[in-house]
């Protein structure tokens, strides 16, 4: 059975090692860890994680914020051997029925170009891009990226 619940600061550490794990099939194109320690404490003070359990196991972890009549999500991260079991759209789903509850109209994302399975994933859960950004992060890459920016118009939810 798996449970959702908002991570506390005592979770950083999991979501950490969880978040590195999900993100070593970037190594590819970039090589470092994904997050750190203090990124997800940072990240905890302008927003939330919400945390998909299966106890004592965490199965996946999304980073969400709101921002006006937007909502942002990301690192979406999922236990590698618990990928392609519907752990993600459940995570994703509350994030967009939390960010509906809360008056937002549209939900965020951006994912790097070289993830095309991301990409087409997105634009089957709706989500539609809207422009490119330059890819920010300080490592070195060892290929050309850039941050593609996706977003889907928030629709009811059924109570």
């Amino acid at each position: 059975m798996i449970s959702l619940r908002t991570a506390t600061p005592s979770d950083t550490a999991a979501i950490v090692r969880l978040v590195n794990t999900a993100f070593l099939v970037e190594q590819f194109f970039i090589e470092r860890d994904r997050t750190s320690l203090e990124t997800v404490r940072e990240l905890l003070k302008t927003g939330k994680f919400l945390l998909a359990e299966d106890t004592p196991h965490l199965l996946g972890c999304v980073y969400f914020e709101l921002r006006g009549e937007r909502g942002y999500f990301g690192m979406l991260s999922i236990d590698p051997s618990r990928q392609r079991t519907g752990v993600g759209r459940q995570l994703v789903g509350a994030v967009e029925k939390y960010f509906w509850d809360a008056g937002c109209k549209f939900s965020d994302l951006k994912i790097v170009n070289v993830r095309t399975e991301l990409h087409a994933l997105y634009r089957r859960w709706g989500y539609l891009d809207t422009g490119t950004a330059i890819y920010d992060d300080p490592t070195p890459t060892k290929i050309p990226v850039h941050f593609i920016t996706m977003s889907k118009r928030l629709s009811g939810f059924p109570a």
